[in-house]
């Protein structure tokens, strides 16, 4: 079994869905926490949650795309909890939905910016303090749409297919060192990034739900286990894989 009291676990797009779901999962196995989002309010109402349950958690503010951020992001981390565990590579944005020819130029290089970039560069910085330590595990948050074609969101689906491919990479070139590295594929799943796209076009509902041979959308709760299992001792044997969470959407 994991003794999660003695491990630190980093959590970025925490302030909501699946981050903050998975924030407040390690807490209350008693990990401590450092919750990175660019909603600040957000982020620190997740840290008071987590406190009131008898957890740890630090909030950082970050933008993950930007080098900086993340390289001050794990330093806190460290910083704040002598050591650097876990980390939960989440923070993702949709980007604006629109078909391949209709893509601008502006959404493509935020989304994969946000999304992949993003994930190369905590990971770039999480992977140098684990080395120092020699052991470590690492999830970072894919999608359904990594593992197949996804209409109206190329961008999104391409972001999600590179990390994908650069979580295999890396799980290689870290498997002898002690790192573990995978990624979650969610499918539908209740938040507020799929409530947004709901409320532009609610006949998505039907859609998205009905795509789902389970019958119905996940919870951020659910995939938060999927996370913590990857990150525990319980996975030890588990490197280099993309895990569907997703009620049977990539079975089909």
């Amino acid at each position: 079994m994991t003794n999660w009291k003695e491990r630190v676990a980093l959590v970025t797009g925490a302030s909501s869905g699946i981050g903050r779901a998975t924030a407040l999962a390690f807490a209350a196995e008693g990990a401590r926490v450092v919750l990175a989002d660019l909603q600040a309010e957000m982020g620190e109402d997740a840290v008071r949650a987590i406190r009131a349950r008898g957890g740890e958690a630090t909030f950082v503010k970050a933008d993950v795309s930007r080098n900086e951020d993340a390289r001050s992001l794990v330093e806190r981390a460290v910083e704040a909890y002598g050591r650097l565990d876990c980390a939960f590579n989440n923070a993702g944005i949709e980007g604006v939905a629109a078909r391949t020819s209709d893509c601008t130029e502006e959404n493509w290089d935020r989304t994969l910016a946000v999304n992949l970039k993003g994930v190369w560069l905590c990971m770039k910085h999480e992977l140098s303090h684990m080395l120092a330590t020699g052991r470590g595990a690492i999830v970072n948050c894919a999608s359904v749409a990594g593992l197949v074609g996804w209409q109206g969101l190329p961008a999104y689906a391409a972001s999600k297919h590179g990390v994908v491919g650069l979580t295999r990479s890396a799980a290689l070139e870290y498997a002898k060192l002690g790192i573990r590295i995978n990624a979650v594929c969610p499918g539908v799943i209740a938040t507020p990034m799929v409530e947004r796209t709901v409320q532009e076009n609610p006949k998505m509902h039907h859609r998205l739900v009905g795509g789902e041979p389970i019958g119905r959308m996940g919870t951020p709760e659910e995939v938060a286990r999927a996370v913590l299992w990857l990150s525990s001792d319980a996975a030890s044997f588990v490197t280099g894989q993309a895990l569907a969470v997703d009620g049977g959407w990539v079975a089909q």
